[in-house]
C-alpha cells in the first residue's frame, strides 16, 4: 500500500469515526501497512471493525493499521477453512509448491469460490474390533440417564466412599459424612474430614456390625472417655508441694 491508497483507506475509515486524515497519517498507515494492498478485502476489515461493539460501551472505535492487517487476514483464512489441495499426476516438489500457493491465493483472496462441503470420515468400526472391545468391558451405545441426578449418582459411585449414602448419619451421596450436631453455619451438622467407618465398610464390602457389636463398640468408646476424663481431672487435683525448710 503507497501513500495514495493509504490516504484512500483513510477517507474510508472517516465514515465511520469521522476522523480528519492527513497527509502525515497518510505516510504513516502506507509505512505499517507496507505489504497489504488496499482491496475489497481491505475495506471489509474496516467494516468488520465497525460493526463488532467494544467490550467497553462506552469506549470509542478507533482503528489502528494492525486492526486492519489481523481482520484482513481473518477474512482470508475463513475462506480456506475447508481448503484441500488439489494435486496433479507426477508433479515435482517445485511444481507442487507453485501450484499450491496459487490454489491458496486464488480462494483466499475471492476469485475463486471457496469448499463449500466438509469432508466427512466415512465406514465405521470393524466386527472384530467392537467385540475386542466388548471384551475389555466396552458397553457400547448405553442407554443416556433419564435426569441429570440419575448422571451425578453414576460419576460418583466410582469415587469411593462419597458414592454412596452413610448408614451412619444418612448423608447424601456425593456429600461428606457430618457429625449430626446442627449449627448456625452447618444446619445438617458439620462436615467431617473422613467419612464414618460404617461407610468405609459399605463401600468396600465389608459386612455392617450387629447390634450387638455397635453397642460393645459404643461401650467401650465410653469407657475410655470415661478413663481419659478421670485422669485430666486427677491432673487438676494434684495438690501443691508442701516447702520444708531444714532446721539450722
Amino acid at each position: 500500500m503507497n501513500q495514495k491508497e493509504a490516504a484512500e483507506l483513510l477517507g474510508h475509515c472517516s465514515a465511520f469515526d469521522n476522523r480528519k486524515p492527513s497527509a502525515a497519517a497518510a505516510t504513516a498507515w502506507a509505512a505499517a501497512l507496507h505489504d497489504v494492498p488496499l482491496d475489497q478485502d481491505t475495506k471489509a476489515a474496516v467494516a468488520a471493525y465497525y460493526s463488532t461493539p467494544p467490550k467497553d460501551p462506552d469506549a470509542k472505535l478507533w482503528i489502528q493499521p494492525h486492526h486492519v492487517s489481523t481482520l484482513r487476514s481473518k477474512i482470508r483464512s475463513a475462506r480456506l477453512e475447508n481448503f484441500q489441495y488439489t494435486p496433479i499426476a507426477d508433479e515435482t516438489p517445485r511444481e507442487y509448491l507453485a501450484r499450491y500457493r496459487g490454489q491458496v491465493q486464488a480462494i483466499a483472496s475471492g476469485r475463486v469460490a471457496p469448499p463449500t462441503d466438509r469432508l466427512a470420515l466415512e465406514g465405521g468400526p470393524s466386527a472384530t474390533f467392537m467385540r475386542q472391545l466388548e471384551d475389555r468391558g466396552w458397553e457400547g451405545n448405553r442407554a443416556v440417564p433419564d435426569s441429570d441426578e440419575e448422571t451425578l449418582a453414576d460419576t460418583v459411585r466410582r469415587a469411593g466412599p462419597l458414592g454412596i449414602e452413610c448408614p451412619a448419619c444418612s448423608a447424601a451421596i456425593g456429600h461428606p459424612c457430618n457429625t449430626g450436631r446442627a449449627t448456625a453455619k452447618y444446619p445438617l451438622g458439620k462436615p467431617m474430614p473422613k467419612p464414618h467407618a460404617a461407610r468405609l465398610r459399605e463401600v468396600s464390602g465389608e459386612a455392617q456390625l450387629t447390634v450387638e457389636q455397635r453397642a460393645a463398640q459404643e461401650q467401650r468408646i465410653r469407657e475410655a472417655s470415661a478413663r481419659t476424663l478421670a485422669r485430666l481431672e486427677a491432673e487438676e487435683n494434684i495438690p501443691d508441694a508442701d516447702i520444708v525448710e531444714e532446721a539450722s
